[in-house]
């Protein structure tokens, strides 16, 4: 992959570097694919070789032969597939065909999930972000929409707070109050919007990209310091991690602030973000380009990015648009991948149902409201 940036780049005056480290994306007609082990590595040749669509970092088995050439014809290739999922609860299993007699159903019950608020971001339209939270607070919409909104048992914020963290570092013990009023003002922002989402329904707030955590993956939860008033919820809160799992009566959910996906996206011709997360899935790797290319913590006696087991709902944050499919593993596991979108972009809250797994994107905007 000859576009691929190199931290040799730093020391080569080249003027084309500064091109290739503007680019989105970072492949080319030219790139081959190449199989490695602890003591070689042999490229891949073949119709078969999904070149465009693979990463480094993937885990895979190849069957073909040796060419004269040293390249390796593959004939067949095999990746890890889904992994065990844990035996859904009963909601999921009354709509499968032929399953028997059919239970009365349950009302429905909702996980909301969203990402990208971006607040503090001053050219920002405050409006749909304080619709979403009346949405949410039973304070906004008709008869149905407050119904739609009383089953929504948990509300996920998967990254993406802030629209840019960097004004918190003139916030010092050295800076003047104005200063400091003005760099805390998006902080404080955040902090007032997630207090009355906490008031009303359990709130997960993960880390982002942009938001005051590590760096690296895994990121660690906001410290409480910053968001005074929605911990003072208690229980209500949950400063999460990213990657971020967790049980909703017997569903589970995976998700991560979308930095991993944007990596992959850059370094393969995939532009169907579910795509690229079915892609994770099958591969059994939730970051196959860390730490590569994608800055991740160095354990030197695990990977914490590997799927020992199948989530019945994954997703990821900070998306340009919503998407959503359902993907099938061989021993007949069903996961729900869901795009988020960024708030501050596309003003989406997802809704996942708990019996169906169905998704249903609600948006809001100045004018309305539609669903």
């Amino acid at each position: 992959m000859k576009l691929k940036p190199s931290i040799l780049d730093e020391y080569v005056k080249d003027k084309t570097t500064q091109q290739h480290l503007g680019r989105t994306r970072f492949t080319s007609p030219d790139d081959k694919l190449v199989l490695e082990d602890e003591g070689a590595r042999i490229v891949l040749t073949g119709p078969v070789v999904p070149t465009a669509s693979l990463v480094t970092g993937v885990v895979a088995s190849v069957r073909g032969r040796i060419l004269p050439s040293g390249e390796f014809c593959v004939s067949e290739i095999c990746y890890a597939e889904l992994g065990a999922q844990p035996v859904a609860p009963p909601p999921l299993s009354l709509h499968s065909p032929g399953s028997g007699p059919q239970v009365p159903r349950a009302p429905a019950r909702y996980i909301a999930l969203t990402s990208g608020l971006g607040i503090g971001d001053a050219g920002a339209d405050p409006l749909p972000l304080q619709l979403m939270v009346d949405y949410l607070t039973g304070a906004l919409g008709g008869r149905e929409e407050q119904t739609l909104a009383s089953g929504v048992v948990r509300m996920v914020i998967a990254g993406g707070l802030l629209a840019s963290s960097a004004a918190l570092a003139r916030a010092g013990t050295y800076a003047d109050a104005r200063t400091r009023e003005g760099a805390l003002a998006g902080l404080r922002d955040a902090d007032a919007a997630l207090s009355q989402l906490a008031a009303a329904l359990p709130l997960d707030v993960m880390p982002g990209e942009a938001d005051p955590a590590n760096a690296s993956l895994p990121q660690q939860a906001l410290h409480r310091a910053l968001l005074p008033w929605a911990a003072a919820a208690g229980e209500g809160l949950v400063r999460a991690s990213n990657p971020h799992e967790f049980d909703v009566e017997g569903v589970r959910f995976l998700g991560l602030s979308g930095q991993n996906v944007d990596d992959v996206v850059r370094y393969a011709e995939l532009d169907d973000r579910t795509e690229v997360l079915e892609w994770m899935l099958r591969w059994r790797h939730m970051a196959p380009t860390s730490p590569d290319t994608l800055a991740a913590y160095p354990f030197h006696d695990r990977d914490p990015f590997v799927l020992d087991t199948c989530p019945h709902v994954f997703f990821a944050g900070n998306q340009p648009e919503f998407g959503t499919r359902m993907v099938t593993g061989e021993a007949g596991q069903r996961v729900r991948v869901v795009s988020v979108p960024a708030f501050s972009v596309s003003p989406c809250l997802v809704l996942v149902n708990l019996n169906t797994l169905a998704c249903h994107p609600i948006y809001f905007n100045a004018e309305s409201m539609d669903t």
